[in-house]
C-alpha cells in the first residue's frame, strides 16, 4: 500500500494544476511541443530569467547534498562554471520516503539550472552557506529566541522538511512576481514550467508537514504549525511587502474563501499565489531585510545583473 503522504501529495498536485492554469494559458504551446525548447530571448527578458539561477543553485545544492551526500560538482560540474563549493552542506539523516522525494527534487533543480543556462548565459554558482548554523540562525530569528540545542536541519526528516519549508516557496513567489514583466513567449514558457515544478515541490513539502501539524518538534516546545507560522512571519517581515507568506494553519477568516483553517497551499484572498520582486527575495535570502546587505544563504551576495546592481548601491552609499 502506498504511503498516505503520497496520496496527500497527489491531491495537492491536482489542486496546484488548477492554480497554474491561468498562467499557462498566457503561453502559446505548440500541440507537438509540450516540453520546453530553449531559445533566445530579447534583452529585456534576460535579467529576469537570469536572476532565478541564484535560487536554483541554492535548492540544487541543498537537495543534492542532503539526499546523496554530494552536489553539483559531482552531478553536473559543467553547470557550476567554476563557482565555489557550498559551505557546510552535508548528507541528511532522512527516512527512505523523504530521501527519495528530495532526491527527485534535487535532479529537478539540476534540470532547472540547465534550462536557464541554455536560454541565457547565466553566471557561476555563487558562494552558498548551507551550514546547520545558518539554518539555526534563521529558526532563532523566527522564534525570537536561541534554541538549545541549536536547530540542525540535517538531524532527521522532520527537521529537514522544516528547513526545506524555508527555501522553495521563496523561489515560487519570485516566478509569480516575474511573469507579468516578461515580454517573449520563450521566457514566459520557461517561467511557467519552472513555476509548475517549484510549486509542486512546495506543495509536497507543505503536505508532508501538514500531516504532522500538531506534532512537537523535539526537543523543543514548538509544534510544526507554530514553527511554520513563525518562519512565514519572518519572511514577511524581511521582505517588507506585506503578506506574501502564510503558515500551514491559519485563522478561518484567512483560509480559502474564509471557510477553512488548513493552509496546505498558500494563497491570497482569491487563492492565487503571492508574488515577490527580486529585491524582496534578496532581503529574505540574505536574512538581512536589505537587498544591498548580503548574508544568510549568500555570504558574498547573489549574482546576476539585478543582484549586483543592489550590491553596488551599498558600495557607493
Amino acid at each position: 500500500m502506498a504511503h498516505p503522504a503520497l496520496h496527500l501529495a497527489f491531491v495537492f498536485m491536482i489542486l496546484l494544476l488548477s492554480q497554474l492554469w491561468a498562467l499557462a494559458s498566457e503561453v502559446h504551446v505548440d500541440d507537438h511541443e509540450a516540453g520546453y525548447k530553449p531559445g533566445p530571448v530579447p534583452a529585456v527578458d534576460v535579467d529576469s530569467i537570469e536572476f532565478p539561477l541564484n535560487l536554483e543553485f541554492l535548492e540544487a545544492e541543498f537537495f543534492l547534498w542532503s539526499a546523496l551526500g554530494y552536489g553539483l560538482d559531482h552531478v553536473a560540474p559543467e553547470l557550476v562554471s567554476g563557482g565555489p563549493p557550498p559551505i557546510g552542506a552535508q548528507k541528511a539523516n532522512l527516512d527512505p520516503l523523504v530521501r527519495e522525494i528530495i532526491k527527485e527534487f534535487a535532479y529537478q533543480e539540476v534540470g532547472h539550472i540547465r534550462a536557464i543556462k541554455k536560454t541565457v548565459n547565466g553566471f557561476p554558482r555563487p558562494q552558498l552557506n548551507l551550514t546547520a548554523a545558518n539554518f539555526g540562525s534563521i529558526m532563532n530569528a523566527a522564534l525570537n529566541t536561541t534554541l538549545k540545542p541549536p536547530f540542525n536541519p540535517y538531524a532527521n526528516s522532520l527537521n529537514y522538511l522544516l528547513a526545506s519549508y524555508v527555501i522553495p516557496y521563496v523561489g515560487l513567489t519570485g516566478y509569480v512576481g516575474t511573469n507579468p514583466h516578461l515580454q517573449s513567449p520563450t521566457a514566459k514558457r520557461l517561467v511557467a514550467g519552472l513555476l509548475g515544478v517549484e510549486s509542486g515541490q512546495d506543495a509536497v513539502i507543505r503536505g508532508l508537514l501538514y500531516e504532522r501539524l500538531f506534532e512537537k518538534v523535539a526537543p523543543y516546545p514548538y509544534t510544526v504549525a507554530e514553527l511554520t507560522d513563525k518562519i512565514s512571519i519572518l519572511r514577511n517581515s524581511l521582505g517588507h511587502n506585506g503578506i506574501a507568506d502564510e503558515g500551514l494553519f491559519v485563522p478561518r477568516a484567512v483560509g480559502a474563501e474564509g471557510k477553512v483553517k488548513g493552509n496546505i497551499l498558500a494563497g491570497d484572498e482569491y487563492s492565487l499565489s503571492y508574488g515577490r520582486s527580486p529585491a524582496q527575495i534578496l532581503r529574505i535570502v540574505y536574512s538581512s531585510g536589505s537587498e544591498s546587505s548580503p548574508g544568510g544563504f549568500y555570504p558574498r551576495g547573489a549574482d546576476g545583473r539585478i543582484a549586483r546592481h543592489y550590491l553596488s548601491k551599498k558600495t557607493h552609499s
